[in-house]
């Protein structure tokens, strides 16, 4: 029985919800009292117009009694009128239907995403090693790539016959003792041949032409490329080495189409090794490849990351945090935003309490958060939780329609009353007790409702209704839909002898 009650309290406070949206919005242009008809009670409150609180739909210019059920017309003052463009919910069905406020407020964010990068040589640090000579390679030092090497380390040694010639030439003239012309063009020979200035240096000292010389590293790195082996043969021109640097190097990662346009040249990035997320290395984006890829919809971006202890080499997994520029934005919380197809509506709750829909646009997704770009101020309310109680998506639609739309009015109040007045329906039963705003009655089956015989209680329409109601009294009662429990009395007689007293 309490499980029973509980659903029809839910069920029928979401609809009394989504109905009083339909009938706030009709009552807006229905036809109030004239400026002449409006009454002021002795205390100095301006009466707007009278209007049955169970059927608030038809407004009257004069007090009186309700055409709908036996009770009097109550006034509605210009101080308590509800808004004409919305909803107002009590505090109590609000408690019952979940209903959770957020303000609109400003914060501080940034377009930020990570991505993951795959760690490349920065080919701009790549240094090809040459010869100049026709030769023979005598030792190589380094047998295999991906070898590390420091800046100034043994690669070959490279034996040239051709140097032997300009050598021995040189080392004859000086023991001549010739004239500085022919000892000055002799060694400018040795230079058009590309023969180092220390071997030349050292022939001179010794007396004796050695055509041996040693390639070393220019630069600190691995050997991305072995061209050679020992006892091979070198023509000039023949790449001998290539070294990659490791002091930078380059992490290349998919970025999403729509998060890279916000990227910009130089934006400072903080990388973690996939592997080991202790340790984190600074770097910056370099450059956006001009390509899109059709499949995934994605560019790739190169980010330039420092590596001066070498820890990073190609083929490692970066996780890059890409940070953009910080900037104020207002934000709601993303549950308050109901999609309607084209349209992004949210609930705001006005100053004096009532709730109306309001179409926003929004801006960027920042997780549990959405950015309003235009349609709410800061500091504005709006329902956070609860629309779902609001009936169907189907049904919400139509009542946010009414809500925003208002329809025409009515052409008469009896047509309007018409429209407003709900089902009634009337059984026979026993009141169990009495409480200020319910009546709990044992009734019997009822058919317009296809209910059983239940007990079950039904709302007052005011405190003072029915007070000549007691526990014991066997009653003919009406009720229909509405009220805090699901179901409101219109009409309760006492029965003597099986007739209405």
């Amino acid at each position: 029985m309490k499980t029973f009650q509980m659903t029809a309290v839910l069920v029928v406070a979401a609809a009394a919800l989504a109905g009083g949206g339909y009938y706030f919005g009709r009552s807006t242009s229905s036809t109030l009292a004239s400026p002449a008809a409006v009454a002021s009670t002795p205390g100095g409150r301006n009466v707007l117009y009278w209007q049955d609180p169970m059927t608030p739909g038809p407004r009257f210019d004069k007090p009186g009694k309700s055409p709908f059920m036996d009770m009097p017309l109550v006034p509605v003052y210009a101080d308590s009128a509800p808004d004409t463009g919305g909803v107002k919910v009590s505090s109590q069905v609000q408690q019952n239907l979940g209903i959770r406020l957020a303000s609109a407020r400003r914060v501080e964010s940034s377009a930020s995403f990570d991505a993951v990068g795959s760690v490349q040589f920065d080919e701009r640090l790549n240094v090809a090693v040459q010869t100049r000579v026709q030769g023979y390679v005598e030792h190589l030092a380094v047998r295999a790539t991906m070898e590390r090497v420091h800046k100034g380390e043994a690669l070959a040694t490279i034996f040239a016959p051709d140097w032997l010639g300009p050598l021995n030439e040189l080392i004859s003239l000086k023991r001549a003792g010739v004239g500085p012309d022919l000892i000055a063009a002799a060694r400018e020979r040795t230079r058009a041949m590309s023969i180092p200035p220390d071997l030349v240096r050292r022939a001179e000292e010794s007396g004796t032409a050695d055509a041996r010389y040693v390639l070393t590293a220019p630069i600190s790195g691995v050997i991305a490329e072995l061209g050679v082996r020992e006892g091979v043969s070198v023509a000039p021109g023949t790449t001998l080495f290539r070294i990659a640097g490791l002091e930078k190097v380059w992490a290349v990662a998919d970025v999403p189409e729509v998060q890279a346009t916000r990227l910009t040249r130089g934006q400072k990035v903080r990388a973690t090794l996939q592997a080991d997320e202790t340790q984190r290395f600074d770097g910056a984006l370099q450059e956006i490849l001009p390509q899109v890829s059709a499949n995934t919809r994605t560019m790739q971006a190169r980010f330039e990351v420092d590596n001066k202890n070498g820890k990073l080499v190609p083929g490692m997994l970066l996780r890059i945090e890409v940070a953009g520029p910080k900037s104020a934005r207002l934000v709601v919380p993303s549950e308050a935003v109901i999609r309607t197809g084209k349209r992004a509506v949210v609930i705001v709750r006005g100053d004096s309490g009532a709730f109306e829909p309001r179409d926003v646009s929004l801006g960027m997704d920042l997780g549990d958060d959405l950015e309003v770009v235009q349609g709410l101020s800061e500091g504005e309310q709006v329902v956070a939780s609860g629309q779902f109680l609001i009936d169907s998506e189907a049904r919400l639609r139509s009542v946010l329609g009414s809500m925003g739309s208002p329809a025409s009015s009515p052409p008469n109040a009896a047509s309007s009353a018409s429209a407003a007045t709900a089902v009634i329906h009337e059984a026979q039963g026993t009141v169990e007790s009495v409480e200020p705003d319910s009546i709990t009655i044992s009734h019997g089956p009822i058919a317009t409702l296809k209910w059983p015989a239940m007990t079950m209680g039904f709302s007052k329409p005011t405190a003072t209704a029915f007070a000549d109601i007691k526990p014991g009294d066997t009653v003919h009662f009406q009720f229909k839909e509405g009220g805090a429990s699901g179901y409101v009395l219109v009409a309760v007689h006492k029965l003597t002898d099986g007739a209405m007293k």
